[in-house]
């Protein structure tokens, strides 16, 4: 099924909507039945039926179908938020007195949720460095049921050999999920790898507009008819019809802007790789990074998200960098219109270099923001 395909055609029926060339928002709760009949196979088939919104609802019912075949998977559900989807599947695949294998330093969000509130429920998480996958290995124990990857991790930017992991954990049974965010979808498949769950902020690429706040979940039917039964509709966790047509609407330039996005950091970083004031450049898809030739086996081409390690020994220079750029904003996330910067002293208690800062290259042209870095570069050489 090819990409155009998946995000012009696929999903929409026109002539169920007066042949409308953009698919309308269906801004309803309810849905009404002509016969009591009619009204119990609702109630019986919910997941794929219109019966309320809090389950399916036709607008959201096009996303889902569209992020299942961006991921080669065979069915999608769509969250009100990242971290929603993220719950969804660690409430799905553990049960008290379960351990989880993590890799280390994940999405702060998921990291409070193994920490802070799983623990509540007597479900130990240990977490270790995914870039070895004997330490994955050696780190399970007999109550182990899941695996929670983040390849590439978005601030380290550690991947994790996918496929080897994958069958490992299906030797042991274990189930295998993992954040791809970074990846927008078309980057990397990683169900294709045997990923059972593949987790998207979809707030992020997918979306691309910063305007909506969205999560997905894609995986195999079985287990997201049972997701959608025994989670989904349990805590509610729904976008608005309009959230999933503002998804429907970023999803159509998808490729353009992944695209984009990619070749604006690859310009930076090309312009930056030997520059005095860069002690380094981290970034999956580039020759010096240690695991260059894993990012070229798993993933298609690397994103708009890297980081560069400013030569200075100095929070303060660092901010004053950060502060000192017009056209990169601070601000958290990615994926959007706009490009941004986090400076490492933003994430408390941060084992990330001082002269850290992660970059997300927009859609701005390249040679703006090259021209933005490169003056804002200046203050790490004013006196104190």
């Amino acid at each position: 099924m090819d990409i155009s395909y998946i995000l012009n055609i696929l999903g929409e029926e026109r002539s169920d909507y007066f042949d409308a060339v953009t698919p309308p928002i269906v801004q309803t709760s309810n849905f009404a039945f002509k016969t009591v009949a009619d009204f119990k196979a609702a109630i019986a088939q919910e997941k794929n039926a219109h019966l309320y919104t809090r389950g399916n609802n036709p607008t959201t019912e096009i996303v889902r179908k569209k992020i299942a075949a961006l991921e080669g998977a065979e069915d999608c559900l769509i969250f009100s938020s990242g971290a929603a989807a993220i719950s969804s599947v660690l409430l799905y695949t553990l049960k008290s007195g379960d351990h989880v294998v993590c890799v280390r330093s994940p999405y702060s969000w998921t990291h409070f949720l193994l920490t802070q509130i799983f623990t509540r429920f007597q479900v130990e998480t240990t977490f270790v460095d995914g870039r070895d996958t004997s330490l994955i290995e050696a780190a399970v124990k007999p109550n182990t049921k899941l695996i929670y990857l983040e390849s590439p991790n978005t601030f380290a930017f550690e991947l994790q050999d996918l496929s080897a992991i994958c069958r490992f954990a299906q030797s042991k049974q274990i189930f295998t999920a993992i954040d791809n965010s970074y990846s927008g979808g078309l980057y990397q498949q990683a169900h294709t790898m045997g990923v059972d769950f593949i987790i998207h902020t979809a707030t992020k690429y997918l979306a691309g507009h910063s305007d909506v706040v969205a999560g997905a979940v894609c995986g195999k039917q079985a287990h997201m008819d049972v997701l959608f039964r025994e989670i989904f509709m349990a805590f509610g966790a729904v976008p608005s019809p309009h959230d999933s047509w503002l998804l429907l609407r970023g999803l159509r330039t998808l490729p353009l802007r992944l695209q984009k996005s990619a070749e604006n950091a690859e310009r930076i970083i090309q312009h930056y790789e030997k520059h005095p004031d860069i002690q380094e450049i981290i970034y999956p898809y580039h020759p010096s990074h240690p695991q260059y030739e894993l990012a070229k086996k798993q993933m298609v081409r690397g994103s708009g998200l890297f980081a560069m390690v400013l030569r200075t020994g100095d929070y303060l220079k660092t901010e004053a960098f950060c502060n000192r750029l017009q056209r990169f904003l601070l601000a958290v996330s990615w994926g959007g219109y706009e490009s941004l910067v986090v400076p490492a002293s933003i994430k408390e208690n941060s084992e990330l270099p001082v002269g850290y800062v992660r970059f997300y290259a927009g859609l701005e042209e390249a040679d703006v923001l090259i021209a933005d870095i490169e003056q804002a570069l200046l203050c790490l050489h004013d006196e104190a």
